[in-house]
């Protein structure tokens, strides 16, 4: 038996230098692999830091901006519900201002002009203007309430989306390779515009600003519609107490005038009286110079048949002939008294009625005044809106 050739077995062994080189490039590129993993895990870990860090102070921002958000929108709500209650107000103020109104129509129309019409007058300018002011009040507090109400809607819409937005990033930065699949995730589009941080944080200033402002102008507003209520109440109140005083004292002016009256009357209607019996009382006198006068005239006659030398004129004589003169005289003025009495009494007839029709307007007037329009005005209150 024949022994191999050395060079032979070599020929047909394997290839020492070729598989140590394929060991040693698979020792690299496991090396390789090892140091591509270390590398990557060492990068993921650091950009999930980076993300985590990211979305954490993403997280403080929105909290910080809903904060601010929160509170503007509190102070709105409460400046909203404060105008409703002052626009209530505003409501029961016109409200206050339509019998008041009223009752000075239904005494206008009542009254003469005197003083108590022109007061009169005056209320109702001040009611009419009271009640203009109030009506332009209240659209200026119905319009402000809707400004209001718009920068809460958008105070709220940028709360919700804000809280959405922290919801989302909360969720991103808690989650982890392990929870990955429990996200419930839909596969969106991006949209192809995207929110700078600065555009994003203005979008929420404007908000703010928008409700600052509306919060500023409402409680202006408010300022004002507390004066405009308190000076309105003011005039009414002082109106009101002006046109009471003047009707008071036109009420006692037509008291007295009517008192006086009522006097004066009693005294003519006691002097026509009087004046009645004057006519008898001229006329017996009349009477009686009459039959004086015949005594006188029928003595001068009986003389004239005296003898003629016995015709002297004596003292008697002119007593009787003086008699005569001074009776005619007598006569005559008291026939001529007797109707001046006539002229006298129809005066006082006139008067008289001149009086009593003077009454009674003043009794028609003191009625309108002291039962028509004190009842009217009794419930005309005007209290502090």
């Amino acid at each position: 038996m024949s022994v191999p050739d050395r060079s032979s077995r070599q020929g047909v062994g394997p290839n020492l230098v070729n598989i140590d080189a394929v060991q040693n490039h698979s020792e690299l590129f496991r090396a390789d692999c090892m140091r591509l993993m270390q590398q990557a895990d060492k990068a993921c870990k650091l950009m999930q830091g980076d993300d985590n860090r990211r979305l954490a102070q993403r997280v403080s921002d929105i909290q910080h901006l809903k904060k601010e958000l929160e509170l503007q929108l509190e102070e709105i709500i409460v400046e909203i519900d404060v105008l409703i209650a002052l626009q209530g107000r505003v409501v029961k103020a016109l409200e206050a201002c339509k019998e008041p109104l009223t009752v000075t129509t239904l005494c206008l129309e009542e009254r003469l002009r005197d003083d108590v019409e022109r007061e009169l007058l005056k209320e109702k300018e001040v009611i009419e203007g009271a009640a203009s002011l109030l009506q332009s009040v209240l659209e200026q507090i119905t319009e402000q309430i809707r400004l209001n109400r718009s920068a809460k809607y958008h105070l709220e819409k940028d709360l919700k989306e804000k809280s959405k937005a922290q919801c989302i990033d909360n969720s991103c930065a808690l989650s982890t390779t392990n929870t990955i699949n429990n996200l419930q995730i839909t596969n969106t589009e991006l949209p192809s515009l995207t929110v700078t941080p600065k555009q994003w944080e203005k979008i929420s200033d404007l908000n703010i600003a928008k409700a600052v402002q509306q919060k500023t102008n409402s409680v202006s507003l408010r300022a004002q519609v507390e004066s405009v209520l308190e000076q309105t109440a003011t005039d009414m109140q002082k109106q009101v107490r002006d046109t009471a005083a003047a009707l008071q004292l036109n009420i006692q002016r037509i008291k007295s005038a009517k008192s006086q009256m009522e006097d004066k009357l009693t005294k003519i209607l006691s002097e026509f009286a009087n004046q009645q019996r004057i006519p008898e009382d001229l006329q017996v006198a009349i009477t009686n110079s009459e039959q004086a006068l015949s005594l006188a005239q029928a003595r001068l006659a009986l003389r004239q048949q005296r003898p003629g030398k016995e015709q002297c004129h004596d003292p008697a004589q002119s007593q009787l002939l003086a008699e005569v003169q001074q009776l005619t005289t007598h006569i005559n003025k008291l026939r001529e008294a007797a109707s001046q009495s006539e002229e006298e009494q129809r005066a006082l007839v006139r008067c008289q009625l001149e009086l009593q029709e003077s009454i009674e307007i003043k009794a028609n007037s003191l009625y309108i005044d002291e039962v028509i329009c004190t009842q009217h005005r009794e419930p005309i209150i005007i209290h502090n809106f």
